[in-house]
C-alpha cells in the first residue's frame, strides 16, 4: 500500500518493531589517539584558535599536525586539571599561549620569536618534548 506524499505534508514512515536493530557502538571505535570522540566534542574538549592566533600561524608559516594537536589537547587538559587559566604550551619549535577555560589558542610563535620574548599574563607552562 503506497500512500502519496504531497508537498507540505508530513511523512511518518511506519516501522514494525522487528525492522530496527542497533549495533552497540564501541567507545572511540576507529579513532586514533589524537582524535576526539563525539562525546568529547559535545563536552567542548576541542581546541579552538583565535583569529589572532590563526593570523600568527599563517604569517610565521607554522602548522600543527594531527599528532601535535593531540599533544596540545592533552596538555590543555593537564593544565585544566591543575587549575590553570592562561598557559604557555611549549613544543620544540612552537610556543602557544592558551586560554585554558575556553580551550582557545590566543597566540602562537616560532622558535625565533620565543628567544626574544618575555611571556606575561600566564599562570602555568606545559612543555611537550
Amino acid at each position: 500500500m503506497m500512500d502519496r506524499i504531497q508537498a507540505g505534508q508530513r511523512f511518518t514512515p511506519v516501522v514494525q518493531p522487528g525492522q530496527l536493530s542497533r549495533q552497540p557502538a564501541a567507545k572511540n571505535a576507529g579513532s586514533s589517539p589524537g582524535q576526539l570522540s563525539f562525546q568529547d566534542i559535545l563536552q567542548g574538549k576541542l581546541i579552538r584558535f583565535s583569529h589572532h592566533a590563526e593570523n600568527r600561524l599563517m604569517q610565521r608559516g607554522l602548522q600543527l599536525n594531527s599528532e601535535q594537536m593531540g599533544q596540545l589537547e592533552t596538555a590543555v587538559s593537564k593544565a585544566e586539571a591543575k587549575g590553570a587559566k592562561e598557559s604557555l604550551i611549549l613544543f620544540k619549535d612552537v610556543a602557544l599561549i592558551v586560554n585554558v577555560k575556553n580551550r582557545t589558542v590566543v597566540t602562537a610563535m616560532d622558535g625565533n620569536q620565543m628567544k626574544d620574548n618575555v611571556f606575561t599574563q600566564i599562570d602555568s607552562a606545559v612543555i611537550i618534548p
